[in-house]
């Protein structure tokens, strides 16, 4: 079961909502050619390139956008955001891309699915579903929505999220606007509203998790829950005016995690996100922060809005989840500076979800290997039980980085890369003072981390501040010649935490080191009185 534990640093949400629709983030040119498809391509790595930077790990791609889509549905039409005409491919993939470019950069990619609205009335996703399932539709004003109260409504929009998880290697469903439109016609009766609301969440994550049990759940509510006992949501909060049960949908399994829309700020803010935090049922939250309010176009708030939050959010263990990614990278009041520099300075593992069945405990990698270049250190090591990466349940690599021995992966100061996809990797190396060591683990999909395998422990001189480390075959330690003066009668083998792992007797210039474990190891004199003097370092390998 998972455990509450990225309070630590080293695990935490990251992410930014990446919007399709119009082409707010992404793409900023329509594909219509071989060259403007490489051009709408590139636009999104070099937005991804950036992301990596500043340490973001989650992406919610805008994947649903109003009854259309992104990538090639057997259920609903092509989005016009991507080829610049409703209905017609771009010449390519865009979701299968994306996900392939966020994988590369150690990114988890989560498909964002508009759940309710469907645009406008005559607009194309809803004049299409209108024909095809006027049952489930319901007009309000000059705006088209999928009717909750519709049980079929459930079955369709849990049959896209099947569609998607099904076709491609997603990290994640993510719900928005799984709500009651705020226009409803008429009072809504909010037990009855939730449980519809609630059906669809069901139906969604019975469909994915059927399919796939790693995929993330998650949605986003409300920024605020309900009404607290000392502040008021002035009207406006999740579970009794839109009715979303988003914290009973975290405690009973129906949820991952959850993206509260927190674009608030003061004693809006603050006293909601420790709601948030209280209720997390042991499970990953991030807080939406509402950066586009800093542009002078928004509310022009100051960018110490931001900083007391960011940091807040640090303190109290929660996630940070960016609204919207054009915000980011503009660097809008630099925001992404702080981010970058400030905030986000090492990366950070996504919490790991509860697995099914009690998962067997993740193995660590085999075999690490080091070889140092010019510049250059390249690590490769083996997986314990690779799979194919086309059913989805392959490992990946989490990097880390020390100057001291072994290294220390509770640290997130030491971690250089996660979710890596390969078996080795070329680590750049400038201005080498000390030595450098490496540790690597793996983790299975539902982001559960193996222990570390580590390079092999320090054995030059340079490495260690000695005059040099004594032979070892691995059964038999070779000792410097013992002095006549010498009163040494035994030998304490200590680990480098300073642990005695065995005594010897000091009689000849061999000690039999056959049932000490392989290590590396410090040996030291000792006399009838106690006195201690250090002979050397050496290591055991087999």
């Amino acid at each position: 079961m998972a455990t509450t534990f990225w309070a630590d640093g080293k695990h935490e949400v990251r992410a930014v909502w990446l919007t399709t629709i119009g082409g707010l983030d992404w793409p900023h040119s329509y594909a219509q050619s071989a060259h403007s498809i490489e051009k709408q391509k590139n636009e999104l790595r070099d937005m991804l390139d950036k992301l990596q930077l500043a340490n973001i790990n989650t992406v919610l791609l805008q994947t649903r956008v109003r009854a259309t889509t992104i990538y090639p549905s057997d259920i609903e039409p092509w989005d016009g955001c991507m080829s610049g005409i409703p209905g017609k491919t771009p010449g390519y993939d865009p979701l299968e891309f994306a996900i392939d470019e966020c994988h590369k950069r150690g990114m988890e990619l989560h498909a964002w699915v508009v759940s309710i609205p469907i645009g406008k009335w005559n607009g194309y996703g809803c004049r299409q579903l209108r024909k095809k399932r006027p049952d489930i539709v319901k007009r309000i004003a000059d705006e088209g929505f999928v009717n909750p109260e519709k049980t079929a409504a459930a079955d369709y929009i849990a049959s896209i999220c099947a569609e998607i998880t099904e076709k491609y290697d997603i990290d994640g469903i993510h719900l928005d606007y799984i709500r009651y439109p705020e226009t409803w016609q008429g009072r809504i009766d909010v037990v009855k509203g939730r449980k519809n609301i609630t059906r669809i969440v069901e139906k969604v994550a019975t469909e994915v998790k059927a399919r796939k049990p790693w995929v993330k759940m998650s949605c986003s509510p409300v920024g605020k829950h309900d009404d607290l006992a000392r502040f008021s949501s002035y009207g406006w909060n999740a579970r009794t005016k839109v009715c979303q049960d988003a914290q009973k949908w975290l405690a009973d399994g129906l949820m991952d995690q959850l993206y509260p829309m927190m674009y608030f700020r003061g004693n809006q803010y603050f006293p909601f996100a420790v709601d948030w935090k209280e209720n997390d049922c042991g499970k990953a939250v991030a807080s939406g922060l509402g950066i586009y309010f800093l542009s002078p176009k928004e509310k022009d708030w100051d960018i110490n809005v931001l900083r007391r939050q960011l940091h807040f959010l640090k303190d109290a263990g929660l996630g940070q989840a960016f609204f919207r990614c054009k915000f980011l990278l503009d660097n809008v009041k630099g925001i992404y500076d702080i981010i970058k520099d400030e905030v986000n300075v090492f990366p950070a593992i996504v919490p790991e979800i509860q697995s099914p069945n009690n998962a067997d405990d993740v193995m660590p990698p085999l075999s690490l290997h080091l070889v140092k270049g010019n510049g250059i250190d390249r690590l490769s090591w083996n997986d314990t039980k690779p799979y194919p990466q086309t059913d989805g349940r392959y490992h990946l690599f989490n990097i880390y980085m020390s100057e001291s021995y072994p290294v220390d992966t509770d640290n997130p100061s030491n971690l250089i890369a996660t979710r890596w996809t390969k078996t080795s990797i070329d680590i750049p190396v400038t201005n080498r003072r000390k030595p450098i060591h490496y540790a690597v683990t793996a983790t299975n999909r539902y982001g559960q981390e193996s222990k570390a395998t580590c390079t092999a422990a320090p054995a030059t001189s340079s490495a260690l501040d000695v005059e040099g480390m004594l032979p070892c075959n691995g059964t038999t330690l070779q000792l410097p010649h013992k002095t006549e003066s010498s009163d040494a009668e035994y030998l304490a083998i200590e680990s480098i935490a300073g642990n005695i792992i065995a005594t010897l007797p000091y009689s000849t210039q061999e000690a039999n080191v056959a049932s000490i474990p392989e290590g590396f190891y410090v040996v030291r004199s000792l006399n009838r009185k106690g006195a201690s003097h250090r002979i050397g370092f050496f290591i055991i390998k087999r």
